[in-house]
């Protein structure tokens, strides 16, 4: 019998996400696609994600239905609006003041992605002196699918700890050692002692035979 995928378990994927309706790629671990449909990102790792089921490191009705499916194999998962990238709310559309933009040199013209308050949204319209701006999601109330490729089932526990605190922190930020059931961990900024103790205890749950964390500031 075919191996299956449990919450928890680390493992190896290769995927592309499309809207259903019009079949329009928005994400993909393909290098080669990623660059034919000018969406490559140099910040981003590609050729496969490894993963740790369950703790939302991809989107999470994509992370919920992993779970029983068969190692080796490509599956094509289908998720409808409200288990993707959520229903488009009117609550998320706001009327802004123009000159908010303005002070900041900023022309809003409809189209235009602006940041407001730490929001990410998209220009809608501009009449007069408002300014109106959808916060929703731009997948919002679009049913997608997934053509996932599960390679295989991660056991070596550097190989977990690397690729777990690289999605969280960015590969090239992040240097991790596991000898002896002692993880060190190089990083290029101090993170606080609360974010150090909740980590700490979240790679202590995904990772049992790590019994001690040394974290370490790098800044060459």
């Amino acid at each position: 019998m075919a191996e299956k995928i449990k919450k928890d378990n680390f493992i190896e994927i290769e995927y592309t996400g499309r809207t259903l309706d019009d079949n329009e790629v928005f994400d993909t671990t393909n290098e080669t696609l990623a660059k034919e449909l000018d969406m490559y990102n140099p910040n981003v790792k590609y050729g496969y994600m490894i993963i740790c089921v369950g703790e939302g490191q991809v989107l999470k009705g994509l992370d919920e239905k992993l779970i029983g499916l068969e190692i080796g194999k490509t599956h094509i998962v289908t998720l409808d609006a409200e288990h993707a990238f959520g229903k488009r709310m009117s609550k998320y559309i706001h009327l802004i003041n123009t000159n908010k933009f303005k002070k900041q040199n900023i022309n809003p013209v409809p189209g235009m992605q602006v940041t407001v308050d730490n929001m990410a949204g998209i220009v809608k319209t501009v009449t007069g002196n408002r300014t109106m701006v959808d916060f929703n999601h731009p997948l919002a109330s679009k049913d997608v699918v997934y053509e996932v490729k599960v390679n295989n089932i991660i056991t070596d526990d550097n190989i977990k700890a690397e690729h777990f605190l690289g999605l969280m922190f960015g590969f090239k930020n992040v240097n991790v050692e596991l000898k002896e059931n002692v993880l060190t961990v190089k990083m290029k900024n101090k993170m606080p002692d609360e974010v150090f103790k909740k980590l700490e205890e979240k790679i202590k749950k995904v990772i049992p035979s790590i019994k001690k964390i040394d974290f370490v500031t790098n800044n060459t």
